[in-house]
C-alpha cells in the first residue's frame, strides 16, 4: 500500500510539474513574448518608460517644486555611454534633527515604482517641521535600471554589498550545488527550468531553498545575487553623503521600494528581526520580518537598512523596506535567470525578449497594480512623517 502511494504522488507530481512547464511555455510564448502595452493613464503622470526619462523628470520637479538638488556621479555609463549618477532632493533643515529618508532603484529595474512613489511625492511636498528635512534618493542602482538590470556594472546585487566586516566571502553550500542549474553558461534557450525548479520546490522545501539561493553570495561573480569582492563605488559614496550631511540627524526614518516579492499588487514593509515589535506598532500589520518562515523574505547579509546605522551612529534609526509584490517566485527567478545569460553569454543589449520579461516582471503594465503602488506608496510616507 505504501509503495502504490509513493508511486500515486510521484506520478501527481511529475503531470504537475509537466503541467506547469507546459502552462509557462504558453504564458512567455503568447503573453510574456507580446509587445509592451501603451502605457496607462497613470504611467502617463508619475510612472516613467525608462531610467532616463524618470531621471529627468525628477531633477525638474525637484527644483521646481524648491528643493535643494545634488548628484553623487558613478563611473558607470548607460546603453549610449550616458553620464550616470544618484540624483537626491532635498528639502527641509539643512542641518536637520528629524529625517525621512526615502529612496529607489537599489535594485536597478525594480526602481520604476519607487521613482513614480517619488514623483507624485514632489508634486506635493508635504509641510515640514522646522527641524525637519525630506530627503528624496532617486535611483541608487542607475545603471542596473538604465540597462534594464537588477544588478550594478559589475553584477553585484547592491543590497547584499553594505556589509559591516567588508569580508566578501562565502556561499550557502546549496547555491554552490545549484550553480549549473541558476547560472547556465550559455545564452538563454529553453531548458525545462519550470520543470526543475518544481523538483527542487517538492525536495529541497520553499522556505529552505529561497534562503539558500537568494540570501546573497560572494563567490559566484557571473552568479545570480552576487554580493561582490569590495564596497562598490555607488554604495560606498552614499554611505558617504549621509554621513557628511546628516551629523546633525538625531531621528531617521528610512524607507526603501522594491518590487518583486508577495502577492501582486500588495506591499508587505520588511525590517530586520530585531526591530519587528516596535515597527509593527509604528506602521501597522503589514510590517513583517525578514525571516523565510515568516513572510515573504529572506535573511540576507549587507542590506542596504544595515549601513545607515553605521553611517549616521548618534541617530535613532527605522528602516523599511516597502515590497510590491508582482509576480509567482519562480517566474521572477526565471526571468532574472535569462536575463543574466543574454547578459554574460549574449550580446547583453536592450532588445532581446529577456530584456522586455524582466522589465515586466518587475513593472507590471497593469493599471490596478500601479495605482496600488502610488497609493500605498503615499500612505506610507504619510505615515513616516507622522512618526518623526
Amino acid at each position: 500500500m505504501a509503495a502504490v502511494t509513493i508511486e500515486k504522488f510521484a506520478v501527481g507530481a511529475v503531470f504537475t510539474l509537466v503541467s506547469a512547464s507546459s502552462i509557462d511555455w504558453l504564458v512567455h510564448r503568447y503573453v510574456y513574448q507580446k509587445p509592451a502595452e501603451v502605457h496607462m493613464k497613470l504611467s502617463g503622470k508619475f510612472f516613467s518608460p525608462d531610467y532616463f526619462t524618470a531621471r529627468d523628470r525628477f531633477r525638474e520637479i525637484a527644483v521646481s517644486a524648491g528643493g535643494g538638488l545634488e548628484t553623487i556621479p558613478l563611473d558607470a555609463k548607460g546603453p549610449n555611454a550616458e553620464a550616470l549618477g544618484i540624483d537626491i532632493a532635498w528639502f527641509g533643515a539643512a542641518n536637520p534633527r528629524r529625517v525621512l529618508l526615502h529612496s529607489s532603484g537599489l535594485h536597478g529595474v525594480e526602481g520604476f515604482a519607487g521613482s513614480a512613489i517619488q514623483f507624485q511625492l514632489l508634486n506635493d511636498v508635504p509641510t515640514l517641521p522646522e527641524d525637519a528635512a525630506l530627503i528624496v534618493v532617486h535611483v541608487l542602482n542607475p545603471y542596473g535600471m538604465a540597462w534594464l538590470r537588477r544588478f550594478n556594472e559589475n553584477n553585484v546585487d547592491l543590497n547584499r554589498n553594505f556589509l559591516a566586516d567588508r569580508i566578501y566571502a562565502g556561499a550557502p553550500p546549496t547555491y554552490g550545488a545549484l550553480n549549473s542549474f541558476l547560472n547556465p553558461q550559455s545564452p538563454p534557450a529553453s531548458d525545462l527550468f519550470i520543470l526543475k525548479a518544481g523538483w527542487l520546490i517538492l525536495t529541497e522545501g520553499m522556505p529552505a531553498l529561497k534562503q539558500a539561493v537568494v540570501g546573497g553570495q560572494y563567490e559566484y561573480p557571473k552568479g545570480l545575487f552576487f554580493g561582490g569582492k569590495h564596497f562598490e563605488q555607488g554604495p560606498e559614496k552614499y554611505k558617504t553623503f549621509l554621513t557628511d550631511r546628516l551629523s546633525s540627524a538625531e531621528r531617521i526614518i528610512a524607507i526603501d521600494v522594491h518590487t518583486g516579492l508577495g502577492k501582486h499588487g500588495e506591499d508587505t514593509l520588511l525590517v530586520e528581526e530585531g526591530d519587528y515589535d516596535v515597527l509593527r506598532s509604528m506602521f501597522g500589520e503589514r510590517v513583517a520580518p525578514s525571516e523565510p518562515d515568516r513572510s515573504v523574505a529572506y535573511r540576507i547579509r549587507g542590506a542596504l537598512d544595515t549601513m545607515i546605522p553605521q553611517a549616521v551612529p548618534k541617530a535613532q534609526v527605522f528602516s523599511v523596506t516597502q515590497e510590491f509584490g508582482t509576480y509567482s517566485a519562480t517566474r521572477v527567478l526565471h526571468a532574472l535567470r535569462e536575463e543574466n545569460r543574454w547578459h554574460h553569454y549574449g550580446a547583453g543589449t536592450l532588445d532581446h525578449p529577456t530584456k522586455r520579461i524582466l522589465k515586466e516582471t518587475f513593472y507590471p503594465q497593469d493599471e490596478t497594480w500601479q495605482e496600488s503602488v502610488l497609493n500605498r506608496g503615499k500612505e506610507l510616507l504619510k505615515q513616516g512623517l507622522s512618526k518623526l
